[in-house]
């Protein structure tokens, strides 16, 4: 089974002891919708992706391909949003049924994410690990569409 990969084209903004800093434009797949107007999810964002780099083939500000594996990216979306809504909704559950009050098993739910959070921070480098980018020269100039 191949793995299928997302990709954005981006520009090597600086690179440093073999990282590779290359800043996306991150769109929305709805953006050409016509209700993207009033949508809260078609946004676009500028991001920096650090890439570890050896081949000392791209220089600063050349425009490449930013390359990751789709199966990552879904690990990054558990592990970004759904655990932590899992996590939340079962704090609430038991802080309302513990207490009777909703308003405890609402800070309950809350109170959930500042340790989650903390925890995924401190894990950033083992995290790092597994989320493995890669960079490829971009042969169109005209290129300028998510894949």
């Amino acid at each position: 089974m191949t793995d299928e990969y997302i990709r954005h084209q981006g520009k090597v903004e600086r690179i440093e002891n073999q990282k590779i800093y290359v800043r996306i434009s991150q769109k929305a797949a709805c953006s050409d919708c016509h209700a993207a107007v009033v949508c809260l999810a078609s946004d676009k964002k500028e991001k920096i992706i650090e890439v570890n780099d050896n081949s000392g083939c791209f220089d600063l500000q050349e425009d490449v391909l930013v390359s990751v594996r789709q199966s990552n990216g879904f690990f990054a979306v558990f592990i970004a949003y759904v655990l932590p809504l899992l996590i939340v909704i079962l704090a609430v559950v038991t802080g309302v049924s513990v207490s009777g009050s909703e308003v405890v098993g609402g800070f309950a739910g809350l109170a959930t994410l500042l340790p989650y959070y903390l925890i995924i921070y401190l894990m950033r480098d083992k995290l790092k690990k597994k989320f493995i980018f890669s960079l490829s020269k971009i042969t169109e100039p005209t290129f300028n569409q998510q894949m």
